[in-house]
């Protein structure tokens, strides 16, 4: 297991690999279409993500004692970021991306070019990822997106994932097709 740390240097990103477990800590930003689309209508990011973490989630978010809860965090399919990823990538300088399922050639490519990986985070356990959230830093854009593709602050401990795609062009979910295909011409 790699811990990583916020923030997220490019030479600490650059020595992951895909296949790599890592277990995240510090602060993560949500953003989902919302977001992306903003940015790319040439709209003003909300938060700095140099160095940082992009999660593809909306979360389901209480308020609670002057503040808020996370109920549940789990990741959203990311490859609905497809057109706007590359982009985001090289101007924001983000780092990590969480998501589920993967991204695009074109998003892998700017993942090599700029220094960020890809996480596949857990689907399917939506409270197991709130669990990991100890506190919600912010929030960002609520009014204007609505709780779902609102930029919630997450401040995570143990946040796990595995690393999917790499800054070196490693693709697990490329691999798993390849494998399959293979598999299935010799069935065949």
């Amino acid at each position: 297991m790699i811990e990583l740390k916020y923030p997220f240097s490019e030479a600490a990103v650059r020595g992951l690999k895909a296949g790599d477990a890592v277990s995240i800590s510090g602060r993560i930003y949500t953003g989902r279409d919302k977001l992306h689309k903003h940015f790319a209508d040439g709209g003003r990011l909300p938060v700095d993500f140099k160095d940082g973490a992009l999660y593809h989630c909306g979360p389901v978010v209480v308020g609670e004692k002057g503040g808020y809860k996370v109920v549940a965090a789990g990741p959203t399919t990311s490859v609905r970021e497809n057109p706007y990823e590359p982009d985001f990538i090289a101007k924001s300088g983000v780092r990590l991306i969480i998501g589920k399922g993967g991204m695009n050639d074109a998003t892998l490519e700017a993942m090599r070019r700029f220094g960020c990986v890809y996480i596949q985070a857990v689907g399917g356990a939506a409270a197991l990822s709130a669990a990991s959230v100890k506190s919600v830093a912010g929030v960002s854009m609520l009014e204007e997106f609505g709780a779902a593709e609102a930029v919630w602050h997450f401040d995570v401990e143990g946040f796990l994932g595995v690393v999917a795609m790499d800054s070196h062009g490693g693709n697990l979910f490329a691999d798993v097709a390849k494998a399959s295909a293979k598999r299935l011409s010799e069935l065949a």
